[in-house]
């Protein structure tokens, strides 16, 4: 298999990016109408996993675009518009996953592995701090609805990143040995 590079873009990753922006902006938009409570329209989204694998497992920039151009779509559905902080946010989800399999030399052949399943809980958690940290205060320094640190924190860093955090640490493990384990089927029965 190939290793992974950081500047490398296949054919095969833009059709991933088509489809896994397709995939995310598709859950985003089911998942949309469950708001987090005392926050400023943050919403509980199990579907932030999809930008994190698809970066984990074809590339940074692969999860960046499925990240960004995923939650632009399910903005524009949702609610009519888009938020170009949040969505780069989500991209951000996306591309510091992408970082892992790189930084820590990670083929393919080992996304089922130990290793790479406790670094997958790590770069979960740290991209939802990144991608949401980046939203919640640029947000902050831009006036958009929030104009103090702690509003920023208490309304829109907090919950995002806890709960982003939380699905992303839970659910990429899993999606990366499902999907581990579906490829070594194929090469056995190819």
């Amino acid at each position: 298999m190939e290793e992974k590079s950081l500047f490398s873009v296949t054919t095969t990753d833009i059709a991933a990016m088509g489809i896994g922006s397709a995939l995310y902006a598709a859950l985003n938009v089911v998942f949309n109408i469950f708001y987090i409570p005392l926050a400023q329209l943050v919403t509980l989204r199990p579907s932030v996993v999809i930008p994190m694998f698809f970066g984990f497992v074809f590339g940074p920039w692969v999860g960046f675009v499925t990240g960004f151009v995923g939650n632009t779509i399910s903005d524009a559905i949702s609610w009519g518009g888009f938020w170009w902080t949040w969505d780069v946010g989500n991209g951000l989800l996306g591309l510091v996953c992408g970082l892992a399999p790189i930084f820590f030399a990670i083929k393919d052949e080992e996304l089922g592995s130990n290793k790479s399943l406790v670094i997958s809980i790590i770069f979960a958690v740290l991209s939802a701090a990144v991608g949401m940290g980046f939203a919640s205060y640029m947000d902050l320094a831009l006036g958009y609805g929030v104009y103090t640190f702690e509003q920023a924190t208490t309304w829109l860093f907090l919950p995002a990143f806890v709960t982003d955090a939380v699905f992303g640490a839970v659910l990429l493990p899993v999606f990366l040995k499902a999907y581990a384990s579906a490829m070594a089927g194929r090469a056995r029965a190819g």
